[in-house]
């Protein structure tokens, strides 16, 4: 049993700071474009706040260190920009200004949302979040979670162009971007 654990018994392994910075040295191009898809205009704070956090933190399992470091740089990026408040700004900046690159397009269109359709499509769509853990980390309900993807895939949907020369690019966004089911009530 958990209170009867030996002396003998090997300590459990837990991430270090050194770990938390090697990790957030690695994945760093992966951390602040987490970190900018939330926040648009803050991604530098939320993401050396997160590397303090990390380091300041409390112990976490090795093997849970990476999902850790990205939960903790959402926290902050809730902290920094709270999207589910009224006053949240809106549109933030851009990724990259060419554009000419799909993945710039898409961050760029991502980062034109607002902040909580933003924030839950970042979340549920891209972290996996399920909508009971975004609505607790945001400070709503589960339907304003479900309605706010919603939006986000309905505005992601109207603002990101066809590719060039797709004769049936309307049809494959309206595909990709169509609302999920809303769930059932009794």
């Amino acid at each position: 049993m958990f209170w009867n654990r030996k002396e003998t018994e090997e300590p459990v392994d837990c991430a270090t700071r050194e770990d938390f910075c090697r990790l957030f040295e690695a994945d760093m191009k992966p951390l602040y474009l987490l970190a900018f898809l939330l926040t648009a205009n803050h991604a530098e704070q939320c993401f050396v706040a997160g590397i303090d956090d990390a380091a300041q933190g409390n112990p976490v399992f090795k093997q849970w260190a990476r999902s850790w470091a990205r939960r903790t740089v959402i926290k902050n990026a809730i902290r920094v920009v709270a999207p589910a408040s009224q006053s949240s700004q809106g549109h933030g900046e851009m990724w990259d200004g060419t554009e000419e690159s799909p993945v710039a397009l898409t961050i760029n269109t991502i980062a034109q949302l607002e902040p909580l359709p933003r924030f839950v499509f970042v979340m549920s769509v891209l972290e996996r979040y399920s909508d009971r853990e975004c609505s607790l980390l945001l400070g709503c309900t589960t339907g304003d979670v479900v309605e706010a993807r919603n939006c986000a895939l309905q505005g992601l949907a109207a603002i990101a162009p066809p590719p060039a020369g797709s004769l049936t690019a309307g049809h494959q966004r309206n595909q990709l971007f169509r609302p999920l089911p809303q769930p059932m009530t009794a």
